[in-house]
């Protein structure tokens, strides 16, 4: 289109120019016809819009191919100047042949032609010499066009079969390079692309994450050798593309601002990219912490659910031993003997607290949603209050335990039986490590102004040693030979189940010395041990949480 522009400008400066300089006789309708050619190709131009390749004869072909066919048959019929215009003839024919059909084509070649052999023929009667030249000429002529529209076709419809495998196959990469790039940014493991001279061309946020990187510093291509803390991932570029890949090495990145990260790294090398190119080494980190985390999950769950089938294996022939204990016990009299029947039942009592911790687990972690209809709004309270009360006349605690009760007509969305559970075992752990002083034990509640409801049990005990502390909620941990370690685990996996949390802390306590007789005593200051849940709040008293759910919707 642009190239008609040019030539019907051309033209109509040309027999401007003839005609101002009065060098050929130039007819005034020629030069209309020459200007309004050239506005014709202009406006088509700016406005069409040509569809094609292959398409069959419509109305894109007249002002395309059909006014340019016109337009220099008439050029070369009228000879107003010695110019041969025949070779413009090409311009409508390699139009058609790109954007029709192959007929399309042939067929505007040969109405160029028969104009061709018409204008000779009527030349012919004027010169029987000239006459005949001009029908060699145009038939000579004809056949070129004829040509060069059947391979102008052909070529066009070849490029444009490529164009859309290519176009198809385009689409196709950018898919898969958007489904990959969307995989590898979900990557739990860190996944980054280095390049020989140690320029990471691509980094994905976990491994971002890992390597400690600032994004408001960083650049999105960075360079190993930025930071002193990547050295060592540097060397393991550095080996990949020298020797070949590496199934798995441990490094430590020694951060100068946080604490320092142990990763897991594998290495792939990928093949030379074409020609004279480079490989790449594409490095896939893992946090060795996460990686311990989730085998120790596994091994927790798998060991799990052996302890409670072994627990039930137990159960049944520990009851057996319980009973045919209690029956020799009555008919021993010497005290040496009953001395061991009482190691037996100690024992046997204690074996009988393992299995139902044990399968307390169990039935914490098999529980599903459906037993929510047991999730109350109880008034913590006077709940606290009955299981505490119930509690110290069991355990005989009497003035080693002390409750302060400061959340009066406060509801909180949790299991009754849940809660003495938690309750009985803070309290028997309390039990187990605090002082026989009074209040030595303390059960406090607390409630705080548009957030959550809490629940304290604190014990005069010693400090818990850091080694102890961080594996404090986990099951089957203990400081104590004698204990199962399955006690605290059982209060945060209900307190989880509730929406509830517990944690702990080493606080003070301010102890009131009540049996003194000077009531002017000074208080003292005790150090302790202190577990502490936080409740949901329940939306009022005396309801069940369906029965909310069902009044909200």
């Amino acid at each position: 289109m642009s190239a008609r522009v040019l030539i019907a400008v051309a033209i109509l400066a040309l027999l401007l120019s003839l005609s101002h300089n009065n060098t050929h006789a130039m007819p005034d309708w020629l030069l209309w016809l020459a200007g309004g050619f050239t506005v014709v190709t202009v406006l088509v131009r700016w406005l069409a819009r040509p569809q094609g390749p292959g398409r069959a004869f419509d109305a894109q072909w007249f002002y395309t191919a059909g006014v340019d066919l016109a337009y220099f048959i008439t050029l070369h019929a009228q000879q107003a100047t010695t110019i041969n215009y025949t070779p413009l003839l090409a311009l409508p024919v390699l139009m058609t042949a790109t954007l029709g059909s192959r007929a399309l084509a042939l067929g505007t070649a040969t109405l160029a032609t028969l104009l061709l052999l018409g204008n000779a023929a009527w030349s012919a009667s004027v010169s029987s010499f000239e006459g005949t030249t001009g029908i060699a000429q145009a038939g000579l002529t004809g056949a070129g066009l004829l040509l060069v529209s059947l391979l102008t076709n052909q070529l066009s419809m070849r490029l444009a079969r490529e164009e859309t495998v290519a176009r198809r196959s385009r689409n196709e990469v950018q898919t898969q390079a958007l489904v990959n790039t969307l995989v590898i940014e979900a990557l739990p493991e860190g996944v980054l692309v280095v390049e020989p001279d140690y320029t990471v061309r691509a980094a994905n946020p976990a491994a971002q994450l890992l390597l400690g990187i600032d994004h408001e510093v960083t650049p999105d291509r960075f360079s190993l050798l930025d930071n002193p803390a990547w050295v060592q991932l540097m060397h393991v570029a550095r080996i990949t593309l020298a020797d070949g890949p590496i199934d798995a090495t441990e490094i430590t990145l020694h951060h100068e601002d946080r604490h320092s990260s142990h990763l897991q790294v594998r290495t792939e090398r990928t093949p030379a990219l074409g020609e004279g190119g480079s490989s790449l080494c594409v490095m896939f980190l893992q946090d060795l912490r996460e990686m311990e985390a989730r085998l120790r999950t596994e091994k927790l769950a798998a060991m799990g659910r052996m302890s409670a089938a072994v627990a039930h294996e137990i159960r049944n022939p520990l009851a057996a031993i319980s009973q045919a204990n209690a029956l020799l016990e009555e008919d021993l009299r010497s005290p040496a003997q009953q001395r061991l029947t009482a190691m037996v039942r100690q024992n046997a009592e204690r074996l009988g607290h393992i299995v139902n911790d044990v399968l307390d687990i169990a039935r914490v972690q098999g529980t599903s949603d459906a037993d929510s209809h047991a999730i109350q709004a109880l008034p913590l309270d006077e709940e606290t209050e009955a299981f505490c009360n119930e509690w110290a006349q069991q355990h005989q605690a009497g003035a080693r335990l002390r409750i302060d009760l400061q959340a009066p007509q406060k509801h909180v969305q949790f299991a009754r039986e849940h809660l003495r559970r938690i309750l009985v075992n803070l309290l028997d752990n309390a039990a187990r490590y605090a002082s026989q002083t009074t209040a030595a034990i303390e059960v406090a509640t607390r409630a705080t102004r548009h957030g959550p409801i809490a629940l304290m049990v604190w014990s005069d005990g010693a400090p818990i040693e850091a080694s102890v502390r961080r594996h404090l909620f986990e099951p089957f941990f203990s400081s104590e030979a004698r204990s199962s370690g399955l006690g605290l685990f059982i209060c945060r996996e209900l307190c989880q189940r509730h929406g509830a949390s517990i944690t702990h802390e080493r606080t003070v306590r301010t102890l009131i010395d009540r049996t003194s007789p000077d009531p002017t005593s000074p208080d003292h200051l005790v150090e302790g041990n202190e577990f502490l849940v936080h409740f949901r709040r329940a939306h009022g008293p005396h309801s069940m949480l369906e029965a909310q759910e069902q009044d909200h919707v």
